[in-house]
């Protein structure tokens, strides 16, 4: 195996010959311990958001893979829960953790583009400030751990530029193992990195033989998944049209508005400069792949109806290319230190006030936080929610209780009914929604259903293709007057099951 290049015959010059800057540790591990603390510090607040609740049990179910996911995330889900409990703040830990961690790749990613330690603390500052790192920050989902992940590949791949170092072909081989086991849209980014090495270079990666043994890890990684999803009809392509199709983010015009959203308005200018500075400067022209793949992207997802935050891996690679290049040759005009430092602080408020749990709950559907962050609404009123079905299911005369069957609508409120019911006495909870329904079908007691799902009496009335006597006997509210999935839907008792559940429990398959 060759031996790595030294700094000093790296291509294209991007270090000088003394090598790369010292780490700024003392303030990028400042401003990763903030972000860490402030997430614990609200982690128990409000309450589990609905992935969490269908991973937790999603982890219950192991397999190599799920309609709408590969594998990895309910196995991380499980694992936490196994280490710090099956609690709430057991699953924001580690979401934490991943969050701080993030702030110290996008400091080190500007140390490989030749950023010092200005450079590697503004980088660090616009990671630990973006609103969309944040809020994914709050809860333990897959977008928490795949933007860790493709900032991380990221890193690797400007590393190896750097250096020459073909160890780390490898290790972008074992990075996108693990990406391409949370989100198999990790492919789009990786085919973007190559494309990008291809038109601009450096393109030596296809003579190293550590690039076979990295697509050989990847590749080993995910076929597992792949054949999964090849047995069960490819639900995860099912799943990618739904998403494209949900309307989400304003749609196409808004694809490029977004990403200034979600990465701060204020530190924004920041990453378009970069964007901007990496087909003009000299210096980063060896990472001129990064504005290829940037842009590749931006036209693929576009062109695909795919969301904004899908770019995020290469947002803290742009801020790096910016901040290099504010470090060399000076702040535009009007953004020097005297304004980023109130501008930085400005967004972080901002962020913390539209995405993080610190309003009471009944105050918080009379702020901006549910419009600008829906994750937000549906961490509220699940405790509720399981009561009032827990209510329904005591209604029912103790011969009916005794062989009532619970089917929800979605993997949440059947995630909800699984960690609360227990505790007040509910029967296990069953869905056709995503991996749930493979996780069984209700079984066949010839007693009444207790259903939730379809949102309006009118809604209910094909309820009456499964069952003869339908009745609307409760209704969801979660207690603070917050509009989100849940609130407001019936609660409905179903007798006289036109068919055993060995026939039914196709027609519940849903995805979205």
């Amino acid at each position: 195996m060759a031996a790595p290049a030294s700094a000093a015959h790296g291509p294209a010059g991007v270090a000088s010959a003394d090598g790369p800057a010292a780490v700024a540790w003392r303030p990028v591990l400042l401003l990763a311990g903030v972000l860490g603390a402030l997430l614990l510090a609200v982690a128990a607040r409000y309450g589990y958001h609905r992935d969490e609740l269908y991973f937790r049990v999603a982890g219950r179910h192991p397999a190599w893979g799920y309609p709408d996911q590969p594998p990895l995330l309910p196995l991380l889900t499980r694992a936490a829960i196994a280490v710090f409990g099956d609690t709430l703040v057991a699953l924001r830990v580690p979401a934490a953790v991943l969050s701080a961690i993030g702030v110290v790749v996008a400091a080190l990613t500007a140390r490989e583009m030749g950023g010092g330690r200005r450079a590697q603390i503004l980088t660090a500052a616009s990671y630990a400030v973006c609103p969309f790192v944040v809020a994914v920050g709050h809860s333990f989902y897959t977008a928490t751990l795949d933007v860790l992940l493709s900032t991380a590949l990221v890193w690797v791949v400007v590393r190896w530029v750097r250096t020459s170092d073909p160890r780390m072909l490898l290790a972008a081989g074992v990075v996108a193992a693990a990406a391409l086991n949370v989100k198999y849209l990790a492919g789009f980014l990786l085919a973007a990195i190559v494309a990008g090495l291809l038109v601009s270079g450096p393109r030596d990666f296809l003579r190293q033989p550590m690039l076979a043994a990295g697509v050989a890890v990847a590749v080993a990684a995910v076929v597992p998944g792949l054949v999964w999803q090849a047995r069960h009809g490819w639900p995860q392509i099912d799943m990618a049209g739904k998403i494209a199709g949900s309307g989400d983010f304003a749609g196409r015009p808004g694809f490029i508005p977004f990403q200034i959203l979600m990465t701060g308005i204020l530190p924004s200018w920041l990453w378009i400069y970069g964007l901007w500075r990496t087909y003009r400067s000299d210096a980063l022209r060896p990472f001129r792949f990064l504005g290829h793949a940037y842009l590749l992207l931006n036209v693929v997802f576009i062109a695909t109806g795919g969301k904004p935050y899908y770019l995020a891996g290469l947002w803290a690679a742009l801020w790096a290319a910016g901040a290099v290049e504010v470090e060399r040759r000076g702040a535009p005009r009007g953004w020097g230190w005297a304004a980023t430092i109130p501008a930085y602080a400005v967004t972080a408020a901002c962020t913390i006030a539209l995405t993080l749990p610190v309003y009471p709950v009944k105050w918080l559907a009379d702020t901006p936080q549910p419009v600008i962050n829906a994750d937000s609404a549906e961490t509220v009123g699940w405790p509720r929610f399981a009561r009032e079905v827990a209510r329904v299911y005591r209604t029912l005369p103790p011969d009916e209780r005794a062989k009532a069957v619970i089917v929800a609508g979605n993997y949440g409120e059947a995630g909800a009914l699984d960690r609360y019911g227990p505790k007040l006495g509910l029967p296990r909870a069953y869905s056709g929604h995503n991996g749930f329904w493979y996780f069984g079908r209700p079984p066949d007691t010839g007693g009444p259903a207790i259903v939730v799902g379809p949102d309006t009496v009118a809604d209910g009335a094909r309820l009456h293709r499964y069952w003869t006597d339908v009745r609307p006997v409760g209704r969801i509210d979660d207690g603070v007057g917050l509009d989100n999935q849940e609130q407001g839907k019936p609660v409905w008792v179903c007798r006289g099951q036109r068919a055993p559940w060995t026939r039914l429990w196709p027609e519940f398959k849903t995805l979205g």
